[in-house]
């Protein structure tokens, strides 16, 4: 008799997951519109009135600093008949936040307090009546909504997937990323569907192909093992490498409170569905993206340092430098994937890898949120 083995193969999710506007669709209410989404640096609300607009899911939001200090996010649509308020990215409003079709004016707070008869319309709950506002966390240094009404646990989806990935998640306190301050800050526009930007920052099995300089400071990365390879894990610098730069030369002044077993290591986080956070011992590079179309996602990415480091002019641009490269190549190849989703030879996806096997949960988390 013959021997029956087992196949040990993992297909990848099919084409269309990546080309269909109605599975994205499916993504944006049942993922982004339900899940804590990252959407700005706390810092960039500098003070009240200053404002922030984000696109999460379908709807875009307003993002702003209030009067005692509190950070408020609310739906971008104003409640007479329904216009977008606030059309810039970013800016500050003195008091009040004004929509321009027929003056309907909301406190920072989101309160109607003014529109043209309103004294006429005394039954008119200025309240029930003012910008609906979401639910809002601080954390990292960076602000967090949920726009599902009952927004999950905030500890266990946000912090434990950091617990999860580290091990302990006093362990990411030790870099202090709140206090840190913005050294650079690139933003990229990729022309392919979020889950392959997802995928690839999950796997290595790449990175002997396309990241040269990588490798070069992190060694065992041109063996395919992924950064989030097991729980804890960092990548060691090389023997020769002194930071987490371009070419290996010393970085900037350490972050003090990085301890001696995180010295010399690098630390990947995917926190889904839209963060990643990347540890270094002089700073931390955090990247949010912004899914806007089922080919189309806006990633920025912040480079962090110590404030004495930034405030000094010191130069940052190797140390930059070696992940914008990362990046700049990542999404290449991202965008080399994406016109092929739709072949008809990847209809039924691909195959992974065994370094790449971690991608398969992803890949089943993702098909469970959308049904």
């Amino acid at each position: 008799m013959g021997t029956t083995t087992t196949s040990s193969v993992i297909p990848t999710l099919p084409g269309r997951y990546y080309t269909d506007p109605e599975i994205f669709a499916l993504e944006q209410r049942r993922i982004f519109e339900t899940m804590w989404f990252c959407v700005v640096r706390s810092a960039d609300l500098a003070k009240p009135g200053a404002f922030k607009t984000v696109q999460v899911g379908t709807e875009n939001m307003l993002v702003s600093r209030a009067r005692d200090g509190s950070v408020r996010a609310f739906y971008n649509v104003c409640r007479h008949r329904g216009a977008i308020i606030c059309t810039e990215e970013s800016g500050e409003v003195k008091r009040a936040f004004q929509c321009s079709y027929h003056a309907w004016t909301y406190d920072l707070d989101g309160k109607l307090i003014a529109a043209p008869n309103l004294a006429k319309m005394a039954d008119l709950d200025r309240t029930e009546y003012g910008l609906v506002n979401v639910h809002v966390r601080e954390w990292l240094g960076y602000v967090w909504i949920c726009l599902a009404d009952e927004p999950p646990s905030f500890e266990e989806d946000v912090m434990g997937a950091v617990t999860d990935r580290l091990g302990a998640l006093d362990l990411i306190g030790n870099y202090d990323v709140a206090e840190l301050e913005v050294g650079r800050r690139i933003v990229y526009e990729v022309k392919a569907n979020w889950k392959l930007i997802v995928e690839n920052f999950m796997e290595c099995y790449h990175c002997a192909t396309i990241h040269p300089e990588l490798t070069e400071v992190l060694p065992e990365f041109a063996d395919g093992y992924a950064a989030q390879y097991f729980v804890g894990h960092g990548a060691e610098f090389g023997e020769d490498v002194e930071g987490f730069t371009v070419d290996g030369s010393a970085g900037v002044d350490r972050i003090p409170g990085v301890s001696a077993d995180q010295d010399r290591r690098y630390y990947a986080i995917t926190v889904k569905p839209q963060v990643f956070i990347n540890l270094v011992p002089d700073h931390v590079i955090l990247h949010r993206m912004f899914p806007l179309a089922v080919d189309r996602t806006v990633v920025e990415c912040d480079w962090l340092y110590l404030p004495e480091v930034v405030a000094s002019g010191k130069d940052l641009d190797k140390s930059v430098e070696l992940f914008h490269r990362v990046n700049q190549q990542d999404f290449e190849a991202c965008e080399r994937c994406q016109p092929r989703m739709g072949s008809r030879t990847y209809a039924k996806g691909g195959v992974l890898v065994p370094s790449e096997h971690h991608i398969s949960a992803f890949h089943e988390w993702v098909q469970e949120r959308i049904g």
